[in-house]
């Protein structure tokens, strides 16, 4: 049985890219048709990732079928922007994204929530068994381990927090701004909350659930919009931050246009920070318009980076550690499920889950 990775992230595909296999992945596609014993799908703004096991190799493009939002259109063409990690590069590789390592804003800890709640669904769905099972638990606890015992966290540690960064740069104090937060999910409540740290007196929410909406306004004095009247906000606010699950765009020049004439010399900044996008890109071709999105965050990050370059050395030290544990404990508690007879060696020499 060999462990495997196969995905696409920040690091090798823009966000046009990443949004064509976000939000449609199925597992039971991968398990059936790329002939995986166990599959886990990992979804975030920043990367798409399937963590396998199987006994015999499967392509990246399989994978990459599987993952396209347009099933019928040949995924094959994306394959070199997708990457793969076996056996031992497998586990570290996980090991380095759940402890936000491999993260754009590195050292974020949104994404251990997010790997959590991937595992917790593929584990309901019963898509991972015990191999998986091992590998992800052992992942929760090298990120809990790095963020002990080193300052990874310092400086900006959330892509909304480096959102309401770009936010302040351009208009200086907040105070005086109109911000409305489009979605309410984990993101959008980090975000909300560090625009409220920031100063923001006038912070509105909306989203699809209501109820949510209100309890994120609540928690940080806002006020907020029912859904079906946010686009009317456009006409008043100086900042919309948006974060959705929706798989098309929310906001197009179509709707926005007419909201654009009521503002007399009053620009509309937007930072789209959701995958797929909720704004499209020809909105930021309209006057008066300054669109972000998630990969125009990359360079704030990056400057954020120097607060916590001195602490990646230590924490790629216990990962290593953990990964060399982590092979001898896979070998020795997985026996009891490895196959009696030796499966064939590996054409690209790859590590087995039994050889880690």
């Amino acid at each position: 049985m060999t462990l495997f990775c196969v995905g696409l992230s920040h690091h090798t595909a823009n966000v046009e890219t990443r949004e064509r296999f976000a939000g449609h992945g199925e597992t039971q596609c991968i398990l059936r048709n790329a002939g995986c014993a166990e599959a886990l799908l990992l979804t975030t703004c920043n990367r798409v990732e399937v963590y396998g096991a199987s006994e015999k190799r499967v392509s990246t493009d399989e994978i990459a079928r599987c993952l396209a939002r347009e099933i019928e259109k040949d995924a094959h063409e994306y394959a070199p922007a997708f990457y793969r990690y076996e056996g031992e590069k497998c586990v570290q590789h996980l090991f380095r994204v759940a402890s936000g390592l491999d993260s754009m804003v590195v050292g974020e800890s949104e994404i251990l929530g997010q790997a959590k709640k991937a595992y917790e669904a593929a584990r309901s769905s019963r898509t991972a068994g015990p191999y998986l099972h091992r590998l992800f638990q052992r992942a929760f606890r090298v990120a809990k381990s790095v963020r002990t015992h080193t300052d990874i966290t310092r400086g900006l540690v959330s892509v909304g927090s480096v959102a309401v960064d770009l936010a302040q740069r351009i208009f200086g104090r907040l105070s005086n701004c109109k911000v409305l937060v489009l979605g309410a999910g984990e993101t959008s409540e980090r975000t909300a909350r560090a625009l409220a740290s920031r100063g923001v007196n006038d912070l509105r929410v909306s989203n699809r659930s209501s109820d949510r909406a209100r309890e994120l306004a609540r928690i940080v004095g806002g006020q907020a919009i029912p859904f079906e009247q946010w686009p009317e906000q456009s006409r008043e606010i100086d900042i919309l931050i948006t974060s959705t699950s929706s798989e098309t765009p929310l906001l197009t020049p179509e709707n926005l246009a007419p909201m654009l004439r009521d503002r007399i010399d009053r620009p509309l900044f937007i930072i789209d920070i959701a995958v797929p996008r909720d704004v499209d890109p020809r909105v930021n071709e309209m006057e008066g318009v300054y669109l972000y999105d998630i990969d125009s965050l990359q360079s704030v990050a990056e400057q954020s980076l120097a607060l916590r370059r001195q602490q990646i050395a230590a924490a790629e030290a216990i990962i290593a550690e953990h990964v060399a544990d982590f092979g001898d404990s896979i070998s020795r508690g997985l026996n009891c499920v490895a196959r009696t007879v030796e499966p064939p060696p590996v054409a690209d020499g790859s590590l087995r889950a039994s050889q880690l």
